[in-house]
């Protein structure tokens, strides 16, 4: 099976690209052995669980939280089946990635190399870290990449049952994390690209009647908005836009270009930071961002794309509203990688042989620090005493440090979070 971008893949190159997804897959697994890695999210998830499980004060920030419910709705499922634990959190999130990356490669069968498309994703340092956190990512990208999968078996058999799955897992996927509502527009314009031309025609006959229907429909999502989270969300929005417009958008874009450089360049900021000097590490990264940002636009809506139309608005509408959200973390863009995957794969680097060999150092660079990364983690998660003083960069070390040895290793420990320390005792 050939590729565009990296064709042809010859057997021996396709061969290593198979024992590598293989050889990831691995140690993805051998990850669910290692301890709960407890996140600032993670605690949020576990204490709305526990509100709607065995209760909790009214006005309590567990019962006020504006988590969406989807993914404590799977921890109240694991919980309920008795088998809520740290293993348990890491092998539902591997079989969540694992199948997420088989929907999208089947929307995109033929036009993309299976295996480097699972190695690119399973090597991202963001995949190998949050694959192990009790967090929404990896059920996001399930669902997501369901819904998608799904509208794509319409569009190729016009079957109305996979039409209807796609807008259940597009609910799900909401319900997971709110920014899936860039999911929805996205299906209703693929059903209105797909129907063009009939369309048209009865838009022309029946502009009043379509007119009445949008309206309706734009009425049913702002009905919609507080049960589905969306009004918590923009309710965010208000401090950031105190300081100003320009302010607020210059500060996004800041962030969240240099999350592109960090997840493409596979390697988080802060580990290079220190070696430039002054602020040429922070310029560097957003520069970079812009770049790649503009690469994934041009590669999404250039006319040799192979990306379908449904596809191309969803990543739009999820990049407008991840580049408005007024706060700073890579693991934004984990949700849409695989999809970024295909999108870098668009690209013809065979076309010229200096891209050609700068696309070759890219991949090792790549690969090799995908390797470190999985490798790191093992290093980390397999050795409690490291992984106490490491993991959340070492926020929550005494707590872990009380669960695995007894008391705080630390002669300078003063506190221990009753409140995470308990979610250890309950959940790992």
């Amino acid at each position: 099976m050939v590729q565009p971008s990296f064709s042809p893949i010859n057997v021996t190159m396709s061969n290593l690209f198979r024992l590598a997804m293989f050889g990831m897959a691995v140690v993805y697994l051998v990850s669910c052995f290692t301890p709960l890695h407890i996140h600032f999210d993670s605690i949020r998830y576990y204490n709305i669980k526990d509100c709607i499980e065995y209760g909790c004060p009214p006005d309590s920030f567990a019962a006020t939280d504006y988590l969406p419910y989807g993914y404590t709705g799977l921890l109240i499922t694991l919980s309920k089946l008795g088998v809520l634990n740290a293993f348990s959190i890491t092998f539902v999130n591997c079989l969540f990635v694992f199948a997420g990356l088989f929907f999208v490669y089947k929307i995109f069968v033929g036009k993309v190399h299976p295996f480097l498309f699972a190695v690119l994703a399973l090597f991202n340092w963001t995949v190998i870290k949050f694959v192990t956190h009790p967090l929404s990512e990896m059920q996001y990208i399930f669902f997501s990449s369901a819904s998608l999968y799904c509208f794509y078996l319409y569009t190729q058999k016009k079957s109305y049952l996979h039409l209807g799955l796609a807008f259940v897992f597009c609910l799900l996927t909401i319900l997971t994390r709110t920014v899936g509502i860039a999911l929805l527009p996205a299906l209703v314009l693929g059903i209105v690209w797909e129907y063009r031309d009939q369309l048209k025609r009865v838009v022309q006959k029946n502009k009043l009647l379509i007119a009445g229907v949008v309206v309706v429909g734009i009425g049913g999502v702002v009905f919609s908005a507080s049960k589905l989270k969306i009004t918590d969300y923009t309710n965010l929005l208000k401090g950031p836009l105190e300081k100003g417009v320009g302010n607020f958008l210059g500060e996004n874009l800041k962030n969240h270009f240099t999350e592109l450089t960090e997840v493409f360049f596979n390697t988080p900021s802060s580990k290079l930071m220190g070696y430039l000097p002054g602020s040429l590490g922070t310029g560097l990264f957003v520069a970079l961002g812009v770049i790649l940002f503009g690469w994934v636009m041009y590669n999404t809506f250039s006319k040799r794309s192979s990306i379908p139309f449904y596809i191309r608005m969803y990543l739009l509408f999820y990049s407008i509203i991840i580049l408005n959200w007024p706060y700073y973390d890579p693991r934004f863009w984990v949700p849409v990688l695989p999809l970024l995957v295909v999108v870098v794969l668009q690209t013809p680097f065979n076309s010229k042989p200096l891209i050609k060999g700068i696309s070759r150092l890219y991949l090792a660079g790549y690969l090799a620090l995908g390797l470190f990364a999985a490798a790191y983690s093992l290093y980390v998660g397999l050795n409690k005493e490291r992984f106490a003083q490491k993991q959340a960069s070492g926020v929550y070390r005494n707590e872990y440090e009380t669960k695995f040895f007894g008391k705080p290793q630390s002669d300078t420990a003063t506190h221990i979070d009753a409140e995470v320390l308990n979610i250890l005792k309950k959940y790992d």
